[in-house]
């Protein structure tokens, strides 16, 4: 794809690769001063369909100009994600954010337990988003109020969980593959998975791979997303 100006503005859509430990606010701010920069546009629209946590990789999609009136469309796709579940302990976000708060033997665990879990968090379930999370309470985020050491209980919310596989079992360690309906949050599967078995769990990584039919193997990096541009304006 060459990237121009116009096609900027008018309104673009582009699959990123998120780094590690980035916010999805950063990335699009990147975007936005990239595109800014080069093409010395004063002003654009730019945002992202579909948060990622910092502690996550994957495909992020962003649009630009005219097409981040497609936002929505775009997050009310299924979204598909792998990683891991450590099993036998719990953390307070539900991922690496925070530390082991509790821990527990998981040594009479059999394969079956996994599966049998497995399948009860399979359809359409009710869960509980992560008091580490932005979903908003009365005005407030719930990482605020988790962070002031304020104690709160979020409301219960319906998803649809339409495929999960256990892709490889190597205790503590559970390989996952999920599709699930917007709004889901994999942090409270995992950390429902561990609830169901006795034992406790929480998310050690994870990786976005697809929303809709975007995939993340179309996805690229930052780095070359910026040398794409240069490589366009060169042959302008």
């Amino acid at each position: 794809m060459v990237y121009t100006k116009q096609k900027f503005l008018e309104g673009s859509t582009i699959l990123i690769k998120k780094p590690l430990k980035w916010t999805s606010f950063q990335v699009v701010n990147k975007i936005r001063w990239l595109i800014k920069n080069y093409f010395n546009i004063k002003k654009i629209k730019v945002g992202h369909a579909g948060t990622l946590d910092p502690l996550a990789e994957g495909l992020l999609i962003l649009c630009t100009g005219q097409s981040t009136k497609k936002i929505v469309e775009f997050q009310n796709l299924n979204k598909c994600y792998t990683g891991v579940f450590f099993i036998g302990a719990t953390r307070p976000s539900f991922d690496l954010e925070t530390e082991i708060d509790s821990s527990s033997s998981i040594k009479h665990l059999k394969k079956e337990d996994l599966i049998k879990t497995k399948d009860e968090l399979t359809g359409n379930i009710q869960q509980t988003p992560p008091i580490f999370s932005a979903v908003k309470i009365k005005g407030k985020k719930l990482y605020e109020y988790a962070r002031a050491g304020q104690k709160i209980k979020p409301k219960k919310r319906n998803v649809s969980i339409s495929k999960f596989n256990l892709l490889k079992i190597d205790l503590p360690k559970v390989f996952f593959e999920i599709e699930c309906s917007k709004g889901t949050y994999i942090r409270s599967i995992a950390n429902d998975f561990g609830k169901k078995l006795k034992v406790g769990a929480y998310l050690e990584s994870l990786v976005r791979t697809s929303v809709g039919d975007y995939s993340l193997e179309k996805a690229i990096t930052l780095d070359d997303f910026e040398k794409k541009i240069i490589a366009s304006l060169k042959n302008q």
